[in-house]
C-alpha cells in the first residue's frame, strides 16, 4: 500500500499527519520490529511450556508409585491416610464420589441441602505446594526408605526443584510475551494511529482524491 501511495507522487498529500508517507513508513517499521520480537519471545515461551510439560506429564504416575511405596513400607494406617490425602489432591481425585443427578434430586426432594466442594487442586501452583508437602511428610516417616532411586526423598526433592524451575521459566517467558502483545495491538489497532485504521483512512483519502471508479483507488 505504501508503494502504491508513493507512486501517486505529489497528488498524495493528506493533511492528516498519520496518513503522511514518513509517518506511515515509520509505523510500518515499528510494527515489523515488534512482530519480529514477538515471534522470538513466542518461541522462547513455547520452548518453556514444552520443557515444563516434560516434567509434569508423568507426574501422576510418579505420585501413584509413591503412594504404593508408602503402603508397602509398613507405616501406620494413620500415616497412610495422611499420604493418601495428599496423593489424592495431586491426582485431582475426590475422597468421596460426586452425587449423581438422581441422588441430588432425591436429597433435595427430602429437604436436604446439597453442597459439594471441589477437591481438585490440579493448578500448577497447587501441585507444587502439595508435592512439597508430600516430600516433607515422607521425610518425616522413618519407614519410608525405598530402594528405587527415583522414589527416595532426595530424588523427589530434586524433581520438585526441577518442576519449580521449569514452571518459573514459563512465568518469566510469559511476561515479555504479554507486553509485546499489548504493544503489537497498539501498533496495529489503535483507533487513530494503528496501521489497520491508518490504511483504511489512506484508502478513503485516495478515494476522495481520485474518485471511486479511478484506477488509482482500485489499486
Amino acid at each position: 500500500m505504501l508503494s502504491i501511495c508513493k507512486s501517486f507522487g505529489a497528488k498524495y498529500n493528506p493533511s492528516n499527519p498519520a496518513l503522511q508517507l514518513p509517518q506511515m513508513t515509520s509505523s510500518l517499521a515499528l510494527s515489523k520490529e515488534c512482530m519480529s520480537s514477538l515471534n522470538t519471545v513466542q518461541a522462547t515461551f513455547s520452548n518453556a511450556l514444552s520443557a515444563r510439560g516434560g516434567v509434569f506429564k508423568p507426574f501422576k504416575a510418579l505420585v501413584t508409585r509413591i503412594g504404593n511405596a508408602v503402603k508397602a513400607s509398613g507405616v501406620s494406617k494413620q500415616t497412610q491416610e495422611q499420604v493418601t490425602a495428599i496423593v489424592r489432591k495431586l491426582q485431582g481425585r475426590r475422597a468421596t464420589p460426586k452425587l449423581s443427578e438422581e441422588e441430588k434430586q432425591a436429597a433435595q426432594a427430602a429437604g436436604q441441602e446439597v453442597v459439594e466442594i471441589s477437591s481438585a487442586q490440579t493448578s500448577i501452583d497447587n501441585l507444587l505446594e502439595n508435592f512439597d508437602k508430600l516430600i516433607k511428610l515422607l521425610a518425616s516417616i522413618p519407614e519410608y526408605a525405598p530402594n528405587e532411586t527415583e522414589l527416595t526423598v532426595s530424588s523427589l526433592t530434586a524433581h520438585y526443584a526441577d518442576m519449580f524451575a521449569k514452571n518459573q521459566a514459563v512465568i518469566d517467558a510469559e511476561q515479555p510475551l504479554n507486553s509485546l502483545r499489548i504493544t503489537r495491538n497498539e501498533l496495529l489497532y489503535n483507533e487513530n494511529t494503528g496501521i489497520v485504521n491508518v490504511a483504511n483512512a489512506a484508502k478513503l483519502y485516495t478515494k476522495s482524491v481520485f474518485g471511486a471508479t479511478s484506477p488509482q483507488y482500485k489499486q
